[in-house]
Formats: structure tokens, sequence, C-alpha cells
């Protein structure tokens, strides 16, 4: 029987603030264990938590970004639960009455426009770190289970889509584009490795034409790679028990990226199971039309409509514009670049060649990049004058990329610009046609390789400086004379 799968994605990101959602304790990432906490967010008793604004606007912001409907009127709830990560043995989370709500995320797939609807945005604290004993380097430690509360506290965006995810790709395509507009934002760095992103994904699997089948949960996937996978060995696990008439248990289960399987964890809960009620030492959340509209203000261009901007003002390749508009600052390089050198396409091919290869080679970040814009716009201005050829442009701009000087200034000291003197270049090509005899009785006879020899010696004497069209001319004259 074919069966339809259907996903639903719940996506936990944390917001890039100073301070925790509803401390002043420092969110900073790697600190010793336990050195950026204080009674609130360890909920000792008596304490009361206030709501970091910056949070808030920047749920608003992503809200705003995915579609969705922003509350006027919303409010956190207790999410009673025991962890022994979470302190308080009960979360501050939103429930019934979330900041945003009925959006949706579009992006391209098989060269199709996508819509995934939004189900709900919301913001919540974050919980602890347990650290088990076999990632503990003291033998004396390794029976125990140890705690890191500087996580607890840390604002933290969740984001749900509805289930109408119906591939393990789409749901990568969905993940990776949504990445991208956090980034953009700039609301969070979206680092998988440090926690700042996480995922759970709900997969069911059910007939054609029918309802939706027994969900799973699946938990414990470190990347996207992984999401995508573990829902492919989900989807077909799924497959294998209903082909053989067994049911579908409810249950929360754990991807093993070693093995290559999900493992069961605990039964699914539902919302009854945590007792939401109302918080009561924290105020409704409202939010007025004027600062709504200031939040606007605010906004970028998102980047699938930078995409789609990039192809019809550039006339881009469906390629290049994916590749520039990936991150923000790449995009802003290549418009603030286009600006000064009208020729889209080559700065793109300089860009996606040249630039790219030097970040990933040096392992610089974007915003470290001393080659600015400008220097690559006056580098190609210069290639296209005739200053100095493309090849050596390359040299000039490795350079650029290593010691943050402009092109005209590295030209001009290490003398790279393109000879084009006659006089010059007419006694270099005497030269090499005194040294390479049999070359020149081979042109004679019609044969083309022999010409693209001599102007290689040429280009070679000159270390690549010679202007290749007057090299041309110069050594056809004067082999014709001879």
């Amino acid at each position: 029987m074919d069966y339809r799968s259907s996903i639903g994605l719940e996506v936990h990101v944390h917001l890039l603030t100073e301070s925790k959602l509803f401390c002043g304790c420092s969110t900073e990432f790697g600190s010793p264990p336990n050195s950026q906490t204080c009674p609130i967010c360890l909920g000792l008793p008596g304490v009361l938590p206030s709501i970091n604004k910056k949070a808030v606007e920047h749920v608003i912001l992503t809200a705003l970004a995915l579609n969705c409907r922003v509350s006027p009127f919303s409010r956190f709830s207790r999410k009673n639960y025991y962890y022994p990560d979470l302190p308080k043995n009960f979360q501050i989370s939103q429930y019934d009455e979330p900041l945003a709500r009925d959006g949706y995320l579009e992006f391209e797939l098989d060269g199709r426009v996508r819509r995934v609807a939004i189900q709900r945005v919301h913001l919540e604290e974050d919980a602890g770190k347990i650290i088990h004993g076999e990632d503990i380097e003291d033998p004396e430690d390794k029976d125990f289970s140890f705690i890191d509360y500087n996580r607890t506290g840390i604002p933290l965006m969740e984001i749900v889509s509805h289930p109408e995810i119906h591939s393990p790709e789409e749901a990568y395509q969905y993940l990776v584009n949504l990445k991208r507009v956090l980034e953009y934002l700039g609301v969070s760095d979206c680092n998988m490795e440090e926690g700042s992103l996480r995922c759970d994904a709900n997969v069911s699997l059910a007939p054609e034409g029918t309802r939706l089948g027994v969900k799973t949960e699946l938990k414990n996937m470190n990347s996207f790679k992984e999401i995508r996978e573990g829902l492919s060995f989900e989807i077909e696990r799924q497959t294998a028990l209903l082909n053989k008439g067994e049911k579908i248990t409810q249950e929360t289960r754990l991807w093993d990226c070693e093995e290559q399987t999900t493992v069961p964890m605990r039964g699914k809960e539902e919302a009854h199971d945590y007792r939401y009620f109302p918080e009561p030492d924290l105020l409704p959340v409202k939010i007025s039309n004027e600062q709504l509209e200031h939040l606007k203000e605010g906004l970028v261009e998102f980047p699938f409509d930078r995409y789609r901007r990039f192809i019809s003002q550039y006339h881009l390749p469906d390629y290049d514009a994916g590749v520039l508009t990936d991150s923000r600052q790449l995009a802003d390089y290549f418009e603030e670049c286009v600006r000064n050198f009208p020729q889209p396409k080559i700065v793109s091919n300089w860009i996606m060649g040249e630039f790219l290869r030097l970040v990933k080679k040096e392992k610089t970040s974007l915003g470290e990049v001393k080659a600015k814009p400008l220097m690559l716009a006056n580098l190609l201005k210069e290639v296209s004058k005739g200053t100095v050829s493309g090849k050596l442009a390359k040299e000039v701009f490795q350079k650029m990329f290593e010691t943050g000087k402009s092109g005209e200034e590295i030209i001009r000291e290490e003398k790279l610009g393109q000879i084009s003197d006659t006089d010059e270049l007419g006694e270099i090509v005497q030269g090499v046609i005194a040294r390479n005899s049999k070359a020149v009785t081979d042109f004679k006879k019609g044969k083309d390789k022999a010409m693209v020899f001599l102007v290689g010696q040429v280009m070679r004497e000159t270390r690549g400086r010679a202007n290749p069209e007057l090299v041309n001319r110069i050594l056809k004259d004067k082999m014709r004379g001879m």
C-alpha cells in the first residue's frame, strides 16, 4: 500500500540577547559551569521574573518575516514537568495565547515554490544541560551525572509548523530556508554545535487520501543532515510496521546517528500531561499598533524575495542567485560591488570563485574580510581597462584579501600593471622569436598551436603582464616580415 507521510517540525532557537529571558544573567556561551546563574533563573523561593523586551521583539520580527498574525495580547503559562536540568520543576512558556500564529514560509523545491504553514511562534525559557559521566575525563566521576544551569532561562523561540511537509528532503529545505531567514534578521546565530538551533520532528503515515496517522516524535538530531536521515529511517520503519498490519505506537524516539536507527525514549506527552496554567508572576504581553509598525520598519528584505530579485534585476542564473543570497552579508557584498562596477555576472563569478575560495581557505568570517566590496569593484575596473590581466588580478586580489591594501596600491608597488607599450613588447617578442625558430617555422606552415606557444613564451617572460592582443599582433607582424 502507498502511504503519505506528514511531517511537522518544532524548531527551537536561542535568541541573540545579552541577558536571559527573566533575569539579568549573561547568555554568553562557553563560560564555566554554573557561573551564569542567579536566584531567579534557579527558581529560588520568593523571586519574581521580569520579561526581556529584546527577546519579545526578536520573536515579533521573526513572526512578521514568517507572515504570521502577531497577537496584540499574549500571556505566559507554567508548563509542569520534572527534569533535573529545570530547577523550578516547571518551565515558563506560552500555551493557548502565543505571541504569533497562522503564518507560512515559502521556498523553492525542485523548481517549484513550496509554501509550508506555520502554526505558531512563541517564547519560552530554556532548560539547563546534563553532563553524563561518559563525557567527563576524571575517572572518579564516570558513575555520576552533573548539571550545568548556565543555559537555564536563555530566551528560546519555538517555531511550530503544521504537519504538511511530505518528505525528508522537503523538511531539509524548509529548515535550510528558515535558518537563512533567522540569520538575515539577526535574531539568532543559529549555531547548532552550540545548541542555538535545535529541531524535533513529528512524523506520521496514512494511506493516500485519508487523515493523519499516529505520530512519533524524533529527538536528538544534531544537524539538518541527521534530521533528513532520521526522518527517512522513521518513514521506512513505520511503513514496514503498517505493511505487516501492526499499529504505530505514539511515542518519542531518539535518533542514533552511529547505528542510523531510531530507538524508543518515552511515551509521547499530550498538552494535558503538562497541566498548563497562567503564570501568576508575569503580566500579559500587550503589543500596540505603534510598536508593531515600528518593528516593521526594521525588517530587511528576506532571502527568498532577494533570490527572486537577483534573478529578475541582475539577470543572474538561479544557481548564482542562490549562492549569493545564502547569507545577508554575502548578498550585501555583491550588491555594493555591483553599484560600483555594474556588470553583475562578472561580479558574481568573482565572488563565487576567488572570494569564496579565499574565505574558505583562510577560514575567515564574511564580517572580517579585509577586501571590501568597493576594493573588488575597483580591481575589476582595472581589469576591464586592461591595466592588469585577469590572471594577475587573481594574485592581486589574494594580496588584497590578506593585507587590506587596495588593488591599485598592490599593482603599483609590485609593478604588476599590464605592459601595453609597443616598443617594450617589440623587444621582448623579438627575443622570443630568436630563441624559438622551430615554432616560427611551424607558424609559417599554418600550425596554429605554434602561435599559442609563442604567445605563452612572451607571457612567461613578462609574468603575465603583457597585453595578449598586442602580443599577437606584434608576433604576426614580425614573423610575416621574416
